[in-house]
């Protein structure tokens, strides 16, 4: 089928007037750049779900799109005899309209099907999947993603396949199962369509405010400058603060309350470079002790503390990492702590200091949710698993209550989050860690420069000699087999060079370990050039 009758077909199925207008005007005037980028492929389904850009086409996020993915999950759902859904969303562009798709679709296949009352954080779905023991949960989302994203998260509640989820993100072969189905799928307007579904009772969202502020048990008066990065946490984080007895943070206003435009940051991630520059000027003006931020669905955690060296500055997330494992650590008397392989090794040091179990797994909380029995986990893109009973998935308002409540209690003490890490460095050596990433015009390039270093791997990087290197594709220590290389040089430094999994993205994760940071930072700053270079 040439593009113009794929075109006309997508339009004569497509749900929703407004992309099917979009399409046709492109169609009559020709316009072949935005037609081949919206027809590029059906959007992959993978264990991350769905993420793009918000345009019409089969290459995008859009009702057509969703509806489809929705019908697939929903035939997924019968071969195994699942029978409810809960579904939530965030604020982002398009997120209202996807999800009522998806409740028409999962109505129409006869599923018992619950709808979150309004754009929430992504931990208060994982936590409504099991606690109304839903079969799925479906949250539409693209969390930290530009503006034009959005995107599709599936959790599983129980045991499915053999593999036990427990209100966790899917794993493979869940997602190939779906993506078959999706294949399987000529048209949506043949899938049926309903009208049937229940409005999740408030009473779920003030039993995860309770469940969360709890974990508060001292509250203090800490003055915490707090921002939801122009997302959906600040009503929720409010009203943790206010049942567990603290003081409301102090909100950085421009971005306190939802907006898809994120118009004050150029990506919306407090990872990225000056997207908390306004929570620090905010606690700058009103000398606060701690800035909290969530990334726009609140499922990841960020902080900065006032550097009695440097001023403000952002914690790492393997120092936050370490904070939280120190604490819990010292609060349990056994356990499981978890990282995934790109954080630092501070986490396995620290379990084993305390005599509790340590594992690692793959990147991505899909993988460390899947541990019975977790204590603690972590991995160094700022997700935090404090509570891990209660949601088994990151959760960045149960972290933002945890470390307010461990900053409140070092300053009963005199003490501040940086003399903990003291005391942690001190114990084990200095743990360095950067990540550097680079941004790819198009996620074909991956597979390029992931080909050319396995097939010309450095023998010396930075005048340090590479004493080993694991292809995580073919995994010697029973992990499951990764797209990554991990290349040791000596005992001390650790590189993992890998694809993101959702955006056209290098990363390289550095850990260097040092008997001080001055120590450290000289061996990082030898590294970061010619890294950067085998990146690229």
């Amino acid at each position: 089928m040439d593009l113009g009758a794929q075109v006309q077909a997508w339009i004569d199925d497509d749900p929703d007037p407004v992309t099917a207008r979009q399409l046709q005007g492109w169609l009559d005037t020709n316009n072949e750049v935005e037609l081949q980028t919206s027809f590029a492929g059906f959007l992959t389904f993978g264990t991350a779900g769905l993420r793009a850009a918000v345009r019409p086409g089969p290459s995008g996020m859009n009702r057509a799109v969703v509806g489809r993915t929705a019908a697939a999950i929903a035939a997924y759902m019968k071969e195994r005899n699942l029978t409810s859904v809960v579904i939530g969303r965030d604020a982002r562009h398009g997120s209202q309209d996807f999800t009522l798709e998806t409740a028409q679709i999962m109505s129409g296949a006869g599923m018992k099907v619950y709808v979150l009352p309004r754009a929430l954080p992504t931990p208060v779905l994982a936590f409504a999947t099991n606690e109304l023991k839903c079969d799925v949960g479906i949250m539409v989302t693209a969390s930290h993603n530009p503006p034009q994203d959005n995107g599709y998260k599936v959790y599983l509640g129980g045991t499915v396949d053999g593999i036990h989820y427990r209100g966790s993100q899917i794993v493979s072969p869940t997602d190939e199962s779906i993506a078959a189905h999706i294949d399987a799928i000529t048209t949506l307007s043949s899938q049926p369509r309903g009208t049937e579904w229940s409005i999740v009772d408030e009473e779920i969202i003030r039993k995860y405010v309770s469940i969360t502020a709890a974990i508060a048990k001292k509250p203090g008066n800490l003055r915490v400058v707090y921002t939801a990065m122009h997302g959906v946490g600040t009503e929720t984080l409010l009203q943790v603060f206010q049942k567990a007895g603290l003081p409301a943070p102090i909100l950085v206003d421009a971005q306190a309350y939802p907006d898809p435009d994120f118009p004050t940051v150029a990506f919306p991630n407090p990872e990225e470079p000056g997207a908390i520059d306004l929570a620090l000027e905010t606690a700058r003006a009103c000398d606060a002790d701690l800035v909290i931020a969530n990334d726009p669905d609140a499922d990841r955690c960020a902080a900065a503390i006032n550097d009695p060296v440097t001023g403000w500055r952002m914690l790492r997330g393997d120092e936050l990492g370490a904070i939280f494992g120190e604490i819990i650590a010292r609060q349990s008397k056994n356990g499981i702590l978890a990282n995934s392989i790109v954080s630092s090794t501070i986490l396995s040091k620290i379990a084993k200091h305390y005599n509790l179990e340590f594992r690692q797994t793959l990147t991505g909380f899909k993988w460390l949710a899947k541990i019975d029995g977790l204590t603690f986990a972590y991995e160094e893109a700022i997700g935090y698993a404090v509570d891990a009973i209660t949601v088994n998935d990151k959760d960045g308002i149960s972290a933002a209550i945890k470390l307010v409540q461990i900053a409140t209690d070092l300053a009963a003490q005199g003490k501040t989050l940086l003399d903990l890490l003291d005391e942690i460095w001190l114990r084990h050596g200095f743990h360095a860690t950067e990540q550097i990433s680079i941004r790819l015009a198009d996620l074909s390039q991956v597979g390029t420069i992931m080909g050319r270093l396995r097939k010309s791997s450095p023998a010396v990087i930075a005048g340090h000699r590479v004493t080993s290197i694991d292809d995580l594709s073919k995994p010697t220590d029973g992990l499951p087999p990764t797209d990554g290389l991990r290349i040791w040089l000596g005992g001390t430094i650790r590189i993992i060079i890998r694809p993101s999994g959702t955006e056209a993205k290098m990363k390289c994760y550095i850990e260097v370990i040092e008997k001080d940071s001055v120590r450290a930072q000289v061996v990082l700053n030898q590294l970061r050039a010619p890294l950067k270079e085998l990146l690229s």
